[in-house]
């Protein structure tokens, strides 16, 4: 777990644990975690990150990692991108802060907003779309197609929650005929982690 979102939780946390002797834990805890120094990835690094199975062979491919977070639910979140190429370089990064949102609109503005940087910049490549959100993954993959197919209700006959992004999203796969792939997160996958960090950083920046 990064070190913003455990700062987060301790946050969180101390709004419950209210007795002196919680408080004065938690204060402790936060000093640890003050003086602890996560380890970064370095700019250096990111052109070195191991290229996708998908993409070996495949010139023509690009590979998409996409992730969002919310501290509190809702509350102020942010998602990270990042693009590789077949030849393994870092070719971009993006993150955007949104001051009021939840977890799962986070992951899906992450995607979307991947999908719309290569749509504007290489929409004759093959792209892959990597994240450990399995309510993307599940929900592009798998309940899209059912929705749409009863006028983009659920089978209880309710309309998706997120609808706005998921119509969109879909769009985009459609246009783009991208491979949504799932990753398991906190794993040590080094895309998902820089792209995990990118979102951190960016609520960082916004904190306070």
């Amino acid at each position: 777990m990064k070190k913003s979102l455990l700062k987060s939780r301790l946050k969180d946390v101390s709004k419950f644990l209210t007795s002196d002797a919680a408080q004065n834990a938690i204060k402790i805890l936060k000093k640890e975690l003050d003086n602890y120094q996560e380890p970064k990835l370095s700019e250096e690094s990111t052109d070195r990150f191991p290229i996708p199975k998908e993409l070996e062979r495949n010139s023509k491919a690009i590979a998409l990692f996409s992730d969002g977070g919310c501290r509190g639910n809702p509350g102020p979140g942010a998602y990270g991108f990042l693009v590789q190429n077949a030849s393994g370089d870092i070719v971009f990064e993006q993150a955007e802060f949104f001051e009021h949102t939840t977890n799962n609109r986070m992951e899906l503005q992450g995607a979307i907003s991947a999908l719309e940087f290569a749509l504007s910049s290489a929409s004759e490549q093959e792209i892959f779309v990597y994240t450990d959100s399995k309510y993307v993954v599940d929900g592009i993959n798998s309940w899209v197609s059912g929705w749409k197919s009863r006028g983009w209700r659920k089978a209880d006959k309710k309309a998706p929650e997120n609808l706005e992004y998921w119509q969109k999203l879909d769009e985009l796969a459609l246009k783009t005929k991208a491979k949504f792939l799932w990753v398991k997160g906190h794993a040590g996958h080094p895309q998902n982690e820089r792209a995990d960090q990118l979102a951190n950083e960016c609520m960082d920046d916004h904190e306070g």
